[in-house]
């Protein structure tokens, strides 16, 4: 079985360097990185993890614990996180904890008894237990998508946390809207208690401010960030005795409820009714009409909250950060606009 010293020979590096490209522990030149992997192929070395657990305490696996993994969203996500886990020398342990707040305390009991170096979770929206239990055991954590109201005493976050921006892009799909001559916007929100539906209902309420339009909150349904909700709160919406004429969805899977209900009605979009919402996914462009959106960096989140936790775990007791990851303005024609101007614009 080749050795560490073998592939230093092959190299034509020392043993060290060997160390560093392989434990990302020192940027290294490219083309001695190439020579290093290249006599990795040629010989066939694995590196030994059980026995460098044993002297490193470190099992360099990092845990992953995020809802609705067939979400296109989460899909993007683990995309990133798994792509920056394999490019600094990291596996990846992957648990749902289906938005469940015991089931979420459980799956992260789990990776944590399966000696994982940090967590990567995206909360559920009672994490009561999941940060006691990250307490009580001192685990390592970044908080994924949405923000845990968790501050330390002067004022600054407990945790590490890396999400988009959701206020000011929400507010712009509002006034996008009042621009075209709505005034009963309506709003189809995800699951109560998750930061990203109170970010983006305040993001709608400013949206209305600064368009000039008063806040109803009959025009505020929840969707429970579901497709078969979303459908029946859009239901409620056009059963009003003055139904909105424009809506925006919450998340790309209330998006799909909003345009069944709005079926079901025979409406179309945008022609009876003008559409926008929250989340891009792929096939948005398919759609007839397709679908005005916001876009969120799924693989950038993904990939930025690796490089935090690596941060935490190689400085345990640095301040803890929040990041947040501009969201992109896709105008398409859901919004009723015959000819978009700007694709792809930043929020």
């Amino acid at each position: 079985m080749a050795t560490m010293a073998d592939v230093a020979r092959s190299a034509g590096v020392s043993v060290a360097t060997v160390s560093h490209v392989l434990n990302g522990t020192r940027p290294v030149l490219p083309h001695t990185r190439r020579a290093v992997l290249d006599a990795v192929e040629e010989l066939g070395y694995t590196t030994n993890t059980l026995a460098r657990s044993l002297v490193t305490a470190r099992t360099r696996s990092i845990g992953l614990a995020v809802s609705a993994i067939s979400n296109p969203y989460f899909t993007e996500i683990l995309q990133g996180v798994e792509t920056a886990a394999l490019e600094t020398g990291h596996s990846l342990l992957i648990a749902d904890p289906h938005d469940d707040p015991g089931h979420e305390r459980k799956v992260v009991q789990l990776l944590h008894e399966r000696r994982v170096d940090g967590m990567i979770v995206a909360p559920s929206a009672d994490p009561r237990g999941l940060i006691a239990y990250l307490d009580r055991h001192d685990v390592p954590v970044v908080f994924l998508d949405r923000v845990v109201d968790a501050p330390e005493a002067d004022g600054g976050p407990r945790f590490d946390h890396v999400c988009a921006d959701n206020a000011e892009p929400m507010s712009r799909l509002v006034t996008h809207l009042a621009g075209l001559g709505h005034r009963r916007i309506g709003l189809v929100a995800g699951r109560p208690g998750l930061s990203t539906t109170s970010e983006r209902i305040t993001g709608y309420r400013s949206g209305l401010a600064f368009a000039g339009l008063a806040y109803d909150e009959r025009l505020l349904v929840h969707g429970d960030s579901e497709s078969a909700d979303a459908e029946q709160a859009t239901e409620a919406l056009l059963s009003l005795g003055v139904p909105p004429t424009a809506l925006v969805t919450g998340n790309n899977a209330m998006t799909i409820g909003v345009l069944r209900a709005l079926s079901a009605h025979g409406l179309s979009v945008p022609g009876d009714i003008a559409l926008c919402c929250f989340d891009d996914f792929a096939w948005a462009d398919l759609f007839s009409p397709r679908l005005t959106a916001i876009a969120q960096p799924g693989k950038d989140i993904g990939a930025r909250a690796v490089r935090v936790l690596l941060e935490r775990l190689a400085e345990p007791d640095r301040a803890a950060r929040t990041v947040r990851l501009p969201c992109t303005f896709v105008h398409r024609t859901s919004c009723g606009c015959p000819s978009p101007s700007e694709e792809g614009t930043p929020s």
